[in-house]
């Protein structure tokens, strides 16, 4: 970054320690005087089949991924809500990772999964609590190359010999500073992904098919019931490895 003629610092912490998490944004706006946004894209993977996941294989997945996004973007949060208490106009912004795995699910990946989906369902909450505040909050699942998806997904992530690379993490990177800008500030509780040169806004859950009988369900009556709810509901997305 600095060779590009930019500038950067160097951060190790935990962003899943509280305190750590709150000492790395104290530092940013130290840094560089004030704080405009906060991406939150620390992760791994511990991939196993849900009945061979340990205890601690699920913990170390949920702690990184989703109590991470918490802990920084909670500590940046409370930075911005003082500006504005103290009178000052905020246009901020958090940019959570969220994953494909998340929205849809993957096979063999139930943690990862399960952090995912909890980011992008925490991503709608901060929209619309931290909204006021002149914060917005947007999710965004990157398809790309990185150290993390080379070892999950292997040859298939290999850079081509020639012709668009739709894999390199360079085609996200036009997205993520989109989102950061101030021209997206009318955009907030979305989630996105970005693979290639397409982007694409997905359709969160939506109630699509009710039946409302006016009393409390019998359950010799809820099998045909579902059945006819089912009957006109849209099929189910497949999960990825199925």
């Amino acid at each position: 970054i600095r060779d590009l003629g930019g500038e950067a610092v160097a951060n190790g912490a935990d962003v899943a320690d509280w305190g750590q998490a709150e000492a790395l944004v104290q530092q940013a706006i130290a840094e560089f005087g004030r704080l405009d946004a906060v991406v939150n894209n620390a992760g791994f993977v511990r991939d196993r089949m849900f009945v061979s996941c340990s205890e601690n294989e699920w913990d170390a997945v949920i702690r990184v991924h989703l109590k991470g996004h918490f802990c920084v973007a909670r500590h940046a949060a409370s930075y911005w809500r003082g500006l504005v208490k103290a009178g000052e106009q905020v246009d901020a912004r958090i940019i959570n990772t969220s994953s494909g795995a998340g929205v849809l699910g993957s096979v063999g990946q139930s943690s990862y999964s399960a952090a995912k989906a909890g980011i992008a369902t925490l991503t709608l909450v901060q929209a619309a609590e931290l909204g006021r505040y002149g914060i917005t909050s947007n999710a965004l699942c990157p398809i790309a190359r990185t150290r993390m998806t080379e070892g999950a997904f292997g040859d298939a992530m290999k850079a081509p010999d020639e012709g668009f690379d739709e894999n390199d993490p360079a085609n996200v990177s036009p997205f993520v500073a989109w989102l950061a800008s101030s021209q997206s500030r009318d955009v907030t509780g979305r989630v996105w992904e970005v693979f290639g040169g397409t982007v694409t806004v997905f359709d969160g859950y939506r109630r699509e098919q009710t039946m409302d009988i006016g009393k409390r369900w019998d359950a010799a009556e809820l099998g045909p019931a579902v059945n006819e709810l089912l009957s006109k509901a849209q099929p189910l997305v497949k999960v990825y490895g199925t």
